[in-house]
């Protein structure tokens, strides 16, 4: 049987027009309109007791920015004592999702509690004193010094320094009687993640898009059941699932973490991979760096990819990370129109050195003898790269790909860079060789 609807949740399913009139005929519309013990479904509600985590995973749209801004709002606005960090991805999305975004610190605030907002220091400051400091978690030596008193961090699946970061973070946590934190993300099977559900003190909310499906647009989600109901991305982005290992892969998540480093040794040598897109619409571009050392081991520096941008763009793109990292070479994939993947990167950087290559095989066939390196621990990941490490792990053998995104674009330029710095060198010494 069907528990009956509370009168929020009538409301919230029913036509824009009796919505409209309601709020009309309701005395103080504006106070109810920012009452989110009013709105929120009963699996947004915090968790009871003692607890000094609260750990939200969920699929995309269920609502997990809305909970944890609601929950800062909630400390902020009962304690003016209050210091918390909010931690994303990177200090764009911190401000753009956990601030400004239309689920954000400013949007929700009722007038009379709107907190301040001061970019250029990174803080948020409410009328009764409470405050709130932006951080990027690819910046973890900005978390040490500072004190808080709670904290919100966001995505956490995405944070390329995961652990480092969120051990700074959790360190902060010492003003108060009882600091408390609450982490947000989209499952994703990285080690942070694995981490935070066996952790002591956590409370664990998990939810599907379609949960919140009276605040999406019915032609979205039947647009996201149509395509990917029954995938391993509809079960992970929507349905929230946390997947293990795609049965047949060439890389497992064991396998890369048995490759991850903290730091590379001193590189004899740097490569810069790319995989032009075949459109900008929506295609990425992808730009991975590789060094190698004396030993011709490999060692992934970083993911520069770009997604939607011109040929100026990512060429762009490219040309800031060979500056940032003095690069040797950059070897792009040429088959989707060479000529002007040369005349594109070149235009962008002069001194560019560019080698194009043809792909005569498939993406799995040029990946497979890559993978090979891995399990003999001569490639090694200088900290963690979410995005291209569900690449990897949906390369299937034989053939096939099972990953995010229509194509393994990062994947692909990182094969064409460690093929060039290992691979290609120990060819050319074997012609040497037998010659």
């Amino acid at each position: 049987m069907t528990a009956p609807q509370s009168e929020a949740e009538r409301l919230a399913f029913a036509a824009p027009d009796e919505r409209a009139a309601w709020f009309k005929a309701y005395k103080h519309p504006d106070r109810i309109a920012h009452d989110w013990t009013y709105w929120r479904r009963a699996a947004q509600v915090p968790p009871a007791g003692d607890w000094r985590g609260w750990f939200i995973m969920a699929g995309r749209g269920f609502g997990k920015t809305r909970m944890a801004a609601e929950w800062v709002r909630s400390v902020a606005e009962q304690d003016g004592e209050a210091r918390i960090a909010l931690v994303a991805a990177t200090l764009h999305e911190a401000r753009t999702i956990m601030v400004e975004g239309e689920s954000g610190l400013l949007a929700i605030a009722p007038p009379q509690c709107r907190p301040v907002y001061e970019p250029s220091l990174r803080r948020l400051s409410w009328p009764g004193g409470a405050q709130a400091t932006l951080y990027s978690a690819s910046e973890p030596n900005s978390l040490r010094g500072p004190t808080h008193s709670h904290g919100w961090a966001d995505e956490i699946a995405k944070w390329e320094n995961g652990p480092a970061s969120w051990d700074n973070l959790a360190m902060t946590l010492r003003l108060g009687k009882a600091p408390q934190i609450v982490a947000t993300t989209t499952p994703r099977p990285v080690p942070l993640v694995r981490r935070l559900l066996a952790e002591p003190g956590f409370v664990l909310t998990r939810g599907t898009t379609a949960d919140n499906r009276a605040n999406l647009p019915p032609a979205f989600l039947g647009a996201m059941e149509r395509i990917y109901a029954g995938t391993r991305l509809g079960r992970q982005e929507l349905a929230g699932e946390l997947l293990d290992d795609v049965e047949g892969a060439l890389w497992s998540r064991d396998l890369i973490e048995c490759c991850r480093a903290d730091t590379a040794p001193a590189l004899s040598r740097v490569v810069i991979g790319v995989d032009p897109p075949a459109s900008a619409a929506g295609d990425a571009c992808g730009i991975i760096v590789v060094g190698f050392d004396a030993h011709s081991h490999a060692w992934v520096l970083a993911d520069a990819s770009v997604r939607g941008k011109s040929p100026e763009g990512w060429a762009r793109a490219v040309s800031n990370a060979a500056t940032r990292w003095q690069a040797d070479r950059v070897i792009a994939e040429a088959n989707q129109g060479g000529d002007m993947v040369a005349a594109t990167l070149r235009a962008a950087d002069v001194a560019l050195p560019v080698r194009l290559v043809h792909a005569s095989r498939g993406k799995v066939a040029r990946a497979e003898p890559v993978a090979a390196l891995y399990e003999t621990a001569r490639v090694h990941h200088v900290g963690a790269f979410p995005d291209l490490e569900d690449e990897l792990c949906g390369l299937m053998t034989g053939g096939g790909y099972e990953g995010p995104g229509r194509s393994p674009d990062r994947a692909d330029a990182l094969v064409w860079a460690v093929t060039e710095g290992v691979l290609g060198r120990r060819q050319a010494m074997a012609r040497i060789t037998l010659a």
